[in-house]
């Protein structure tokens, strides 16, 4: 691809606008697609998006905004999906575009419910994708604060090299840096496992365990972590990368961490359902939960943690006692 390739970000949540700022940095112009008509009149008019890092400004000239998904598809070379996984089937139901030899990044940290696979996996075996062209966005990054312009690591992964490093420098700015890799399946996997561990840490949080035990739950993690995914994807990863360890660090932590926001309310009382009512943004790790633990059903890796949150997220348990015995199986 000799040309300047168009991009368009499909999503209207916070890491989509995130994304399309970071690509406004380099780039004349950037497709973007959120399925509501008015949030895209209001940028128009407004240069910002009304419901996610209201802060972050855009240039109106160097938007190609639409409501029209397949429109969106047509325009672009290159898409990258920022779309929750929980909306992302009925998203990609409404193309009728063939996209079969497009570009397809996922900047999304879920597994499909319909499909239980992770995106890659899902537009390889449902849209026909090649693997040659497919990657993944992954952290640690926070959205809001690529917003608030604060130096921010991204690791950018393809079976193709090349296209990881072509989507690379066009993400890259003054404060992003980027890294490339080779293991979409793994640093997708990392992303959405994270998630699920983030959660723990806010139960746990919630429930009174203080830094000390905290920091027993990540060094866990991220152990479990590698035993899923080696389960599920065997190949030579140094776990202690950004993409895994760095990732899993910064959602497990940061004040900006909804998984770990809403795995603090359920720690306090929150029910699931009035959890998920009270959160103005999804909870991706929710959702993976349940994916994760069904998934290592069949794997049979060592996974306690992912375990202790599907019991309480998904069998109703009381969080108290199932970290109680979760404070003895962790070392």
């Amino acid at each position: 691809m000799n040309k300047i390739p168009k991009i368009a970000v499909f999503g209207g949540g916070s890491w989509a606008t995130a994304i399309v700022k970071m690509l406004c940095e380099n780039l004349q112009e950037v497709g973007w697609y959120m399925r509501n008509q008015s949030t895209v009149d209001y940028i128009k008019e407004n240069n910002h998006n009304p419901n996610y890092l209201s802060s972050a400004e855009f240039t109106i000239d160097k938007l190609y905004l639409s409501s029209d998904i397949n429109k969106m598809v047509k325009y672009a070379d290159i898409l990258i999906f920022a779309i929750p996984s929980a909306f992302l089937k009925t998203e990609l139901d409404k193309i009728v575009e063939d996209f079969s030899s497009k570009i397809v990044f996922s900047a999304i940290k879920g597994i499909v419910p319909e499909s239980g696979l992770i995106v890659g996996e899902h537009f390889y075996k449902n849209h026909k994708i090649p693997y040659e062209n497919i990657g993944v966005i992954a952290g640690p990054c926070h959205a809001e604060e690529v917003a608030m312009e604060r130096l921010s690591y991204l690791t950018i992964s393809c079976r193709d090299l090349k296209k990881a490093k072509l989507l690379s420098t066009y993400i890259s700015s003054r404060y992003i840096k980027t890294k490339i890799s080779d293991d979409i399946i793994g640093t997708e996997y990392a992303a959405m496992l994270k998630n699920i561990y983030a959660i723990a840490a806010g139960m746990a949080h919630g429930l009174g365990y203080g830094d000390n035990f905290q920091s027993v739950l990540m060094s866990n993690s991220i152990r479990e972590m590698k035993r899923f995914i080696k389960k599920v994807h065997k190949m030579k990863r140094n776990i202690n990368n950004s993409a895994y360890l760095g990732d899993l660090l910064v959602t497990g932590y940061s004040v900006f961490s909804r998984n770990r926001m809403f795995g603090n309310m359920i720690g306090k009382g929150y029910t699931v359902k009035s959890a998920i009512m009270e959160m103005s943004m999804i909870a991706e790790g929710y959702y993976a939960a349940k994916s994760a633990y069904l998934l290592n059903e069949k794997n049979k890796a060592k996974t306690p943690i992912i375990n202790a949150v599907y019991a309480v997220l998904y069998q109703n348990k009381n969080p108290k006692p199932i970290f109680k015995k979760l404070t003895e199986q962790l070392d």
